[in-house]
């Protein structure tokens, strides 16, 4: 069965259209636009019209994709920011016009869920329990478990929520880095409440964030997915990547050739989430992976 999936998130609207047959996964196209469809949305509680249309334009560049190469299933499924909106129909009739489904906009827990499925599918169960850790625009989640979740917890520490909320200057100023800092340290104790942060053999991290540490970490020229799934990232290169992040100014991060130009504004407010995960769960090192919630989905339509 050719299946698309799509997960709208805060920072970024992203297409996975492959073909399943049982266990058999074939990956057609995979493809990314940034439309900070969260843009404000900590602050006010609303989507901003201009974030709308930025995401409904990427809607339009995703339908035709998906009419030109056959799909036969479509699921669409919206995250942090969607669930934050209180004008959130203003983007689910766009998308119904556009695509023809209504988006499903998702629990946390259900986000988690499909982070889980996604990044554990190339590896062992004797790798095992793993820690997913999904770092977002909006929300970041921690999933526990070794072949199905067994705890789950979604924190509002994203990277755009943590950089709207906290980081306002080029360069960031010391004493906002350490606000922030203390707003994630909270939200990971609400989240080790509920899930065993510190017991996993395996820390997994997906998403934007970890892998473009990991592409740091790993000193590429340019951005690499083959080279970073899988990739083992010790914590020290991850504190080392997030100081750097932190303390260089924009057209600094801009210039690194490994970055995507639209997380170049959030990837220090990203880092530094990521950076706390590892002092929290002592975790030596993670396991970036380039599987994620969009290989969740996917596979959820074909089951």
């Amino acid at each position: 069965m050719r299946v698309a999936a799509i997960d709208c998130g805060t920072n970024s609207i992203r297409l996975l259209i492959a073909d399943i047959d049982g266990n058999n996964f074939r990956e057609v196209i995979r493809t990314m636009e940034i439309v900070r469809l969260g843009q404000g949305v900590d602050e006010t509680g609303q989507f901003h019209s201009d974030a709308i249309t930025r995401t409904l334009a990427a809607v339009d560049k995703f339908a035709l994709e998906i009419a030109k190469r056959g799909v036969q299933k479509i699921r669409f499924c919206a995250t942090s920011a969607t669930r934050d909106a209180t004008n959130r129909h203003l983007f689910v009739d766009g998308v119904g016009e556009r695509l023809g489904i209504e988006p499903e906009v998702i629990s946390g827990e259900e986000e988690a869920s499909l982070s889980f499925t996604g990044a554990i599918q190339d590896l062992l169960p004797s790798d095992g329990p793993f820690l997913v850790v999904d770092i977002g625009g909006g929300s970041t989640e921690f999933v526990f478990g070794t072949t199905h979740v067994e705890s789950a917890k979604s924190v509002n520490i994203g990277c755009v929520r943590m950089t709207e909320r906290h980081f306002t200057s080029d360069p960031i100023q010391a004493n906002d880095m350490e606000k922030a800092r203390s707003d994630i340290q909270a939200a990971i104790a609400i989240a080790a409440a509920v899930v065993p942060i510190t017991q996993a053999k395996t820390l997994i991290a997906v998403a934007g964030t970890a892998t473009t540490v990991a592409a740091a970490a790993l000193d590429l020229s340019e951005y690499d997915r083959y080279a970073i799934h899988l990739a083992r990232i010790t914590a020290a290169q991850v504190y080392k990547a997030s100081e750097m992040f932190l303390t260089q100014n924009r057209q600094q991060r801009l210039s690194l050739g490994y970055m995507h130009p639209g997380r170049v504004d959030v990837i220090p407010a990203g880092s530094l989430v990521l950076s706390e995960i590892m002092k929290a769960t002592g975790a030596s090192e993670f396991v970036a992976s380039e599987s994620d919630i969009l290989d969740g989905i996917a596979r959820s339509i074909s089951g």
